[in-house]
């Protein structure tokens, strides 16, 4: 820090061109970023996705299928009607990449009174679909009498990204100018106000830049276009802010050089430690064996570490070049040279009376809590989008006139040890079905069996006759390609439910110890695996972020228990806000839509907000930290540190939420839980955590606070 330090204080203008040149550059790639983002990421390796590739070259069920919806007026003749289909659909057989059209009128069922639907199967990727989207509306003719509706995971998904980025302008049209505000509160002068906000802007525009070029080389979730502003701006102009209110301090009573070196030692080693307690945090989400997961946490530690790079260098360089009119600006009212004001006040009161203040702290986070109990997690559909997207409109007619929110459908697909089923294949085929549809769970099974009601043996001796196998090729094709055989099975329950996925979990380890090997597919199996993807995970992030921050928390200040207690608070912190994101969003609470939370949105908050709770509970304690080093008076220590940065933890807090809350206000259900959740955390963080509970238990713990090496320190 001494060095660094150094260099601000000699070489300033040469840091701001730097970075202005950095800024410039890496700006100029940032705007395409969403050129190189693709789907939400929420993809397993697993057999959902074999199952799905067999599905789709050999038995022509396309994957990720656009799906047209067909709605007639009462009107409108159902022979009319069979002709308009046949019309819409020729018009795009020509088209680039089509592999696939399934449709109404050669299947049974897709008809349904005044509604049908068409499945598209294409040769591009999901996030490559945009144009051909735009060319099918622009094919499909226009009828007075019939709307035709486009749908499916790669239309919800193109509109998920158009949402994404138009909720990213209206977040940071909202939250800048919010976050500067509070700057200009806090500090009461401009040019303080103006460092943290230039900080923010390079720091996510460049990070930005960066992960374009990055994009250009890994595949990255949408989500990483709302998380780098979110976690960007909050922790930039945080970091900014800490070290711009400890040289307002110092350069009131030493000279700008000291006033620099005492800022970096001090706020940049405070700086340094949060950072490393946030990428720790991050780092732990990289166990989770999902592309959204590890590129949302690529994203997060990018901007975190241009972030702390810009505060330690670029914010003492600034400081250094404007230190005239930052003195020039009024006193803080937070030194630790005055004991009157509001904040040590609170201070005083809280730590008069901190058994009382513990027990009040304690009642308002178990009300907090208790909504967890209803907690329900989903992996997001298209429902995720407002009622006022087409996509989901179709979705949802759809699923009303075709699907069934009882039932599952499984796909099975077995596969022979050489290159055509023998006959004894068939045989353990056979013996399959008869399992499945004896299974309690089982409402249907769909087979080459029940089609031609044959035994094993015929059907074995009819598919090595070509001649005889000729009138039953349409059942062959659907159901038999070479070595492998596939079974449609219907499931009770829905793809979510817990009976469902142990189902398809059960059957999928049976499925690799069998004699006729098999694997699983189909919507129940994708849930089955992103679920357990999560979940068996879990654990290893949890003990890695916690560990890890406690050794570094004990580094930094040589104690046992505060590290422990820190970070029991920052769980306390989260707990409390998943329970106010249940409260929201399962109950419908403040006219939000009531809806389950996107299985992503815990695991994002834990990873992000843990960190960012340790960005100013670091900055809390170093600061207690740092007076008991001097006095070595724990009563003292507390009020002292509580006292003089009490109002910038919140200026902070209010930085952190005023950057993350606009998101609750997007299109996109995800983003908003995020925004609120992150949001959550940090406003019962900065208030019941840090400004009650951890003051009162360091009162009743007193000298045992500082229980361990650094306790040990005798006066110099």
């Amino acid at each position: 820090m001494h060095k660094l330090a150094l260099i601000s204080l000699r070489y300033p203008k040469t840091i701001v061109l730097f970075w202005i040149l950095f800024f410039l550059y890496f700006g100029w790639y940032a705007l395409k970023l969403p050129t190189v983002l693709k789907d939400h990421g929420l993809i397993s390796d697993g057999a959902f996705a074999k199952v799905e590739q067999t599905l789709a070259t050999d038995f022509h069920i396309p994957a990720n299928p656009v799906i047209l919806v067909f709605e007639k007026n009462n009107k409108l003749e159902p022979q009319l009607f069979e002709r308009y289909l046949q019309q819409d659909l020729l018009t795009l057989h020509t088209m680039q990449g089509l592999r696939e059209i399934i449709s109404p009128l050669e299947q049974e069922g897709m008809i349904q009174g005044n509604y049908a639907y068409a499945l598209l199967g294409f040769e591009q990727s999901p996030h490559d679909m945009e144009p051909v989207l735009r060319e099918i509306q622009t094919r499909l003719p226009g009828h007075r009498e019939m709307k035709v509706s486009l749908t499916g995971k790669s239309v919800v998904q193109e509109d998920v990204n158009r949402a994404s980025q138009h909720d990213l302008r209206k977040a940071e049209s909202l939250g800048i100018p919010a976050a500067f505000l509070i700057l200009w509160l806090a500090f009461g002068g401009m040019t303080s106000s103006l460092i943290p906000i230039i900080v923010g802007i390079f720091g996510v525009t460049s990070t930005m830049g960066i992960m374009y070029g990055i994009g250009t080389r890994i595949d990255l979730s949408n989500f990483v276009l709302n998380v780098i502003p979110m976690v960007g701006l909050a922790l930039s102009i945080d970091f900014a802010l800490m070290m711009v209110s400890r040289f307002r301090e110092e350069i009131h009573v030493l000279p700008v050089g000291q006033a620099i070196l005492t800022t970096m030692t001090t706020a940049g080693r405070a700086v340094l430690f949060s950072a490393l307690s946030v990428f720790l945090g991050l780092m732990g989400i990289l166990f989770i064996p999902l592309p959204i997961f590890s590129t949302i946490a690529l994203g997060a530690m990018t901007v975190l570490a241009v972030s702390v790079m810009l505060t330690l260098t670029l914010v003492p360089a600034l400081l250094t070049l404007w230190w005239p009119a930052i003195r020039a600006e009024r006193r803080p009212l937070y030194t630790t040279k005055g004991t009157n004001n509001l904040w040590f006040a609170m201070a005083r009161f809280v730590m008069s009376r901190p058994v009382q203040m513990s027990l009040l702290a304690a009642c308002i986070l178990i009300c907090c809590f208790l909504p967890l109990i209803q907690m329900k997690l989903s992996i997001p559909d298209a429902t995720s989008l407002p009622k006022g997207y087409e996509s989901r409109a179709a979705f949802e007619a759809y699923q009303t006139h075709f699907g069934t929110k009882t039932s599952s459908d499984v796909y099975l697909v077995a596969t022979g040890k050489i290159t055509q089923l023998t006959q004894s294949d068939w045989k353990n085929a056979s013996l399959l079905v008869q399992k499945l549809e004896r299974d309690p769970l089982v409402e249907r099974v769909d087979s080459i069996y029940s089609k031609l009601r044959m035994s094993h043996d015929q059907l074995y001796v009819l598919s090595q006759n070509p001649n005889t196998r000729v009138h039953y090729e349409r059942v062959f094709e659907a159901f038999v390609h070479k070595n492998e055989m596939f079974v449609k099975v219907q499931l009770q329950g829905e793809p979510s439910s817990q009976q469902v996925m142990d189902w398809v979990r059960r059957w999928g380890i049976k499925g690799e110890s069998g004699t006729l090997p098999f694997l699983l597919g189909g919507e129940a199996k994708y849930q089955q695996e992103i679920f357990d993807d999560i979940f068996n995970n879990l654990i290893y992030v949890l003990l890695f972020i916690l560990i890890s921050n406690y050794v570094v928390l004990f580094i930094a200040f040589r104690s046992i228990l505060i590290p422990l207690k820190t970070i029991l608070m920052n769980l306390l912190s989260l707990g409390a806000s998943f329970g106010i994101l249940a409260w929201l969003f399962e109950e419908g609470h403040f006219g939000l839509e009531p809806s389950r939370i996107a299985i992503m949105i815990p695991v994002f908050i834990f990873g992000l907000a843990f960190g960012i709770s340790m960005d100013y509970g670091v900055f809390l304690v170093s600061r207690i930290y740092e007076e008991y080093q001097r006095t070595h008076d724990n009563q003292r220590s507390v009020l002292a540190g509580l006292g003089s940065i009490s109002k910038i933890i919140n200026s902070a807090a209010a930085i952190m939420i005023a950057v993350t809350l606009p998101f609750a206000f997007g299109d996109v259900v995800g983003v908003r839980q995020l925004g609120i959740g992150i949001a959550a955390a940090i406003f019962i963080d900065a208030t019941v955590i840090r400004l009650v509970l951890v003051p009162a238990l360091m009162v009743i713990l007193g000298k045992w606070n500082w229980w361990g090496p650094g306790g040990r320190r005798t006066r110099t």
